[in-house]
């Protein structure tokens, strides 16, 4: 466990062949898994709103994204993945918080894994349960943020975390609420969005932040977020960091 701030509400939740064909010359032999293409993230730049990767909306698709250092910006090195379901958000963005550290189960382990269910995945603290246990580590908290809008502690807090925890190559997931009016690149302007994304990256210079959001809403995978309002839209739910 490492020493941090904590938030005064804390809810720690605990965890939780087919054979080759064989023709008279040879047997056949399937070629070896492409591996996914890598985008860089600086390479437009890191102001709120721009798009690093787009069009890659495939239920499954993967993408490999690879971190930079710069004097104030620092973004780790991930494997991306849309979300194979319409409510496997949070076993999608599980999954990309643990690819910065192993290589980590499939989308359906990890829904087993959170319980998650044709409802969604219920908690934040399951996350935090799960990424903790596939690391073998008890780096990962639950931080709610309950008000709304969130206190200047909570956003202090909240951004302290980021830091801390990109700068040691864990990524933060986020369990987010996004209204019309309220809502990052592509998401439904006519509905209110209850999902998980998974936060790879920070701009202190631009007080932004890289976002892998396995929905591919609108066909956006990977953009910049300004800080403010992804503090805007984790209340009333948390996150694990």
């Amino acid at each position: 466990m490492r020493k941090r701030l904590r938030s005064t509400a804390i809810a720690a939740l605990a965890t939780v062949t087919f054979g080759a064909l064989v023709t008279p010359v040879a047997a056949r032999t399937d070629p070896a898994p492409t591996p996914p293409r890598a985008a860089s993230v600086l390479g437009h730049g890191s102001q709120a709103g721009t798009a690093v990767v787009s069009g890659q909306n495939e239920p499954g698709t993967r993408l490999r994204v690879d971190g930079a250092r710069t004097r104030s910006a620092h973004t780790l090195d991930v494997d991306y993945q849309v979300q194979e379901t319409g409510y496997w958000c949070g076993p999608a963005a599980t999954r990309i918080a643990l690819s910065a550290r192993i290589a980590p189960p499939g989308q359906g382990a990890l829904a087993a894994q959170l319980g998650t269910t044709e409802a969604g995945t219920d908690h934040i603290g399951q996350v935090t349960g799960v990424l903790n246990a596939n690391l073998g580590t008890g780096w990962y908290e639950t931080k709610e943020m309950p008000n709304d809008p969130p206190t200047q502690a909570q956003k202090d807090l909240l951004w302290s975390d980021v830091v801390l925890d990109i700068d040691n190559n864990y990524p933060i997931v986020a369990n987010i609420v996004a209204p019309p009016g309220n809502q990052p690149p592509g998401y439904p302007s006519d509905q209110t969005i209850y999902h998980y994304f998974t936060v790879i990256g920070y701009d202190d210079a631009n007080r932004t932040v890289l976002i892998a959001d396995p929905a591919s809403f609108g066909g956006n995978q990977i953009y910049w977020l300004s800080f403010d309002q992804l503090a805007s839209l984790i209340p009333p739910k948390g996150y694990a960091a």
